[in-house]
């Protein structure tokens, strides 16, 4: 979830945050009104201004946050923050550019240094939302080591195999996960140093609030070619084994660029405030790259637990300003892009973050375009240029790759269709479709119309197979405490009635399972790709 707010309405919650009593909760913004744009006069407009020069040079800590600082030495730069963090026992932190500079070029030092890595050496980082993950993320950019950020929900396991995957020569954590780093760390060849951020000494561990106490802030940025590795996310895995997508200097440092302006709007006097895992690459869209290209500040507050009541205090903001917005829609394209097709952003992303997309096209199955009103797969143009806010490619995994293009495209994997207004919408992912009976069923509208009967706490759709229609749609569902004790056939038949009224009545599930709980990733992801083979496993 984003959250777009005035320093006068963080003034007010930070108050509000410090001296509301438990369960208080006081409404401190009701002026939900459209603003209109700071950037750009229209969304024609900015479709037509927006263009975007890659140098063969880049770095973004060089050429954006040092740049930033030479204004605010200059004094053309607001004195608002660079960084501004809080956390739930009244402590904060804030930086300007030219502090966010001193503190990142010593935590830099230790990475060349202390940890005597290399330009090119790889950095996993986990650590939650505290003022040493910015720290880090800059750094790796200053010594030109690849970042590859990591969840706190990771577990034993799931480290080791990142570790493993990843070949990282460094690993960054607290004292909560310090000792699963430490089980699996004999087993990871290429491991060789290890810093925690913690107010005690560990044995083993760099104590890198310490360090900080020592090291030096005189350190010289590498000079970066803007198509060089700069950083590694793992997807969450909800098709097998999480993949590891390389992101490069240009990809994010400058792609983001049209987020910052135009998606987000904002200015050197606005406050940026992303709830995003520090974990997933949304974290890197707008709590880094996007806030800190236009000079904005990024507010963070630091909660173990997700608090709704502290996170409503705000502004929710998602599309393009100036559009006209349709309910289910991913709305219009990004300017960065000659975008025909919709996104589909991850579910940890809250559903008011929909926003136009970076695809291309929506292509039959031979590539051909196909016209506005026919579903089809949604691909990025990626020859004669690839688009820059792209992944570069699958690490270490060609197969993969090569089997995401078709023709000039990037299949990304979803489903979709355009309209006639050239709004884009969501179907499904290409491989979780349902073929019956020559029917394509997209199980995010069955699923849509299960969990709006009372019994329902969850659902996930996938493909059974049938003798007569070939594949059927199967539901598993977990219900509601007041439901289990219903009669079981009966509540089967009531909740596949539900569907028939709700949605298309050949989308019905006509097959029910009630289980105890669904698959997921860490992240939270249903695991369709468990339940589908779960299904087809046994023909």
């Amino acid at each position: 979830m984003l959250a777009l707010v005035t320093m006068e309405t963080l003034l007010r919650a930070r108050c509000f945050w410090r001296l509301a009593s438990p369960g208080s909760m006081t409404v401190l913004h009701k002026d939900y009104r459209t603003v209109p744009p700071q950037n750009f006069s229209n969304y024609e407009s900015m479709k037509q201004e927006f263009k975007l020069e890659i140098p063969e040079y880049f770095n973004f800590a060089k050429d954006v946050l040092d740049q930033w600082t030479n204004m605010e030495k200059a004094g053309k730069r607001l004195s608002n923050p660079a960084f501004w963090w809080i956390n739930g026992n009244g402590e904060e932190v804030r930086w300007s550019f030219e502090e966010l500079g001193s503190l990142s070029r010593k935590f830099a030092n230790i990475l060349t240094e202390a940890c005597s890595l290399q330009r090119g050496d790889r950095v996993i980082v986990i650590l939650p939302k505290i003022p040493e993950w910015w720290l880090a993320n800059v750094a790796c950019l200053r010594t030109g080591t690849v970042l590859i950020p990591g969840t706190t929900q990771l577990t034993q396991k799931d480290i080791l195999y990142r570790l493993q995957s990843s070949k990282a020569k460094c690993i960054i954590t607290n004292e909560v996960l310090a000792p699963a780093v430490d089980a699996v760390a004999p087993k990871c060849d290429n491991l060789r140093s290890k810093l925690i951020v913690s107010q005690n000494p560990k044995d083993g561990c760099g104590n890198l609030k310490e360090m900080m106490k020592h090291a030096s802030d005189n350190h010289t940025c590498v000079k970066t070619k803007h198509d060089e590795m700069m950083a590694i996310y793992f997807t969450s895995g909800t098709s097998g084994s999480p993949k590891m997508t390389g992101h490069t200097h240009s990809s994010f440092g400058l792609g983001l660029s049209v987020n910052g302006r135009y998606w987000l709007d904002l200015t050197p006097s606005d406050v940026m405030w992303n709830t995003s895992d520090t974990g997933w690459a949304k974290s890197a869209w707008s709590s880094v790259f996007s806030p800190w290209i236009q000079g904005a500040c990024v507010f963070a507050h630091y909660l173990p637990r997700f608090e709704p009541t502290s996170i409503l205090q705000v502004l929710i903001c998602g599309n393009f300003k100036g559009m006209k917005i349709k309910p289910g829609s991913m709305g219009k394209p990004s300017p960065a892009f000659d975008v025909k097709a919709p996104s589909r952003w991850d579910p940890e992303i809250c559903v008011l973050n929909k926003h136009p997309s970076s695809y291309d096209q929506i292509l039959d199955v031979n590539g051909n375009v196909l016209p506005p009103g026919q579903e089809g797969d949604i691909g990025i143009q990626v020859l004669p240029n690839r688009p820059f806010g792209l992944f570069a490619h699958y690490i270490d995994n060609p197969t993969k790759t090569a089997s995401t293009l078709r023709g000039n495209f990037y299949i990304t994997g979803d489903r979709g269709y355009m309209d006639e207004d050239g709004y884009f919408w969501f179907v499904a992912r290409s491989d979780d479709i349902i073929l019956s009976s020559g029917y394509r069923i997209g199980p995010f509208e069955v699923e849509s119309a299960l969990i709006e009967h009372p019994a329902v706490v969850e659902a996930a759709v996938v493909s059974s197979p049938d003798p007569i229609r070939g594949e059927v749609v199967k539901a598993f569902i977990v219900l509601t405490p007041d439901y289990k004790s219903h009669d079981q056939e009966q509540l089967k038949k009531e909740i596949q009635e539900h569907v028939k009224k709700t949605t298309a009545p050949y989308k019905y599930p006509r097959k029910v399972e009630f289980v105890q709980e669904l698959p997921k990733t860490i992240s939270g992801k249903i695991k369709r790709n468990e339940l589908r083979k779960k299904e087809w496993e046994t023909i």
